[in-house]
């Protein structure tokens, strides 16, 4: 019984302190997400956080359900959306926090992402063919096991799944090693847009620019250029693939720019039996800093 009280009373505790924390970096189905916005949410309310932010690839799709979500469960629900551009020969993606998702201008623009997006897939695809593997784009859909709306996106993670549905690999992380990661054999990167570029959709759209997990790009002089040319309003210091020496660079380079703090899991399910990067609300923050982001 004192076994159970102290178990319960640490619960509490924990739920209390996750109470004043924030995930700013999750997935749903509308991108590549395993799950819908509205369990996003929930989730985040089951692990006690005070916030959520939703940060599909390209897409607002999944924002309002997820604010319904957020009502109903009395947990803060931050529309955000993450974007692709490209520089120093990379891909770099820029988090966009308290976006208006009913921003006509801004929903054409990232409509012409996904596009591109759908461009790249269709190339992939045929790199893959061409390596004698009988993949199509349209089994790839097919395995989401669900009708995809418009508005919502195919990622590399989809067709990774494929990969393994078709015995190719064993696992997600076989499939991008081998095949999708940059620098990998169907790996492909059209033109997109700059980084500075998307700052400036982000902030004609009423949000907050913040540069995403800057440690994937494995080149730091390119991050410095990035934040020097972009209206950026922070910097995701915490991340899942950030290791200690990642997290301290980052927020000295924070300080040093005087950009905001921020952080998030980069939670985008379960997938092959593996959550892929980490799980929701495993890499939080305070939930003050959306106060820099734009929250009104």
């Amino acid at each position: 019984m004192e076994n159970d009280i102290k178990h319960n009373e640490d619960k509490a505790a924990e739920r209390s302190t996750l109470a004043s924390r924030c995930d700013l970096h999750t997935h749903t189905q509308a991108s590549d997400g395993m799950q819908p916005p509205a369990e996003n949410v929930r989730l985040a309310w089951e692990k006690g956080l005070g916030a959520v932010a939703i940060t599909d690839h390209d897409t607002v799709a999944g924002i309002t359900e997820a604010l319904q979500a957020g009502k109903e469960y009395g947990i803060t629900v931050v529309p955000g959306v993450e974007i692709s551009t490209r520089a120093g020969g990379k891909d770099i993606h820029i988090l966009g926090y308290y976006v208006d998702p009913g921003d006509e201008r801004f929903l054409s623009r990232l409509a012409g992402l996904r596009e591109t997006r759908d461009r790249r897939n269709e190339q992939i695809v045929g790199k893959l063919r061409e390596l004698g593997i009988e993949i199509t784009l349209e089994k790839v859909v097919a395995g989401t096991r669900r009708e995809l709306r418009p508005d919502e996106s195919v990622g590399r993670p989809h067709i990774a799944d494929e990969l393994v549905r078709l015995g190719v690999v064993q696992n997600m992380r076989e499939a991008f090693d081998k095949y999708l990661a940059e620098g990998a054999l169907a790996f492909v990167s059209p033109p997109r847009i700059s980084p500075e570029e998307a700052c400036a959709w982000i902030g004609e759209a009423g949000g907050k620019a913040v540069l995403a997990h800057p440690g994937l790009y494995g080149d730091d002089e390119l991050v410095h250029s990035i934040l020097q040319k972009g209206t950026f309003t922070g910097i995701e210091v915490y991340h899942s693939d950030h290791g200690r020496q990642e997290e301290d660079r980052y927020l000295t380079m924070a300080q040093d720019y005087s950009l905001a703090v921020t952080g998030g899991s980069d939670f985008h399910g379960e997938r092959q039996g593996v959550v892929f990067h980490g799980e929701l609300g495993s890499v939080n923050v305070p939930v003050d800093v959306l106060d820099q982001l734009g929250r009104s």
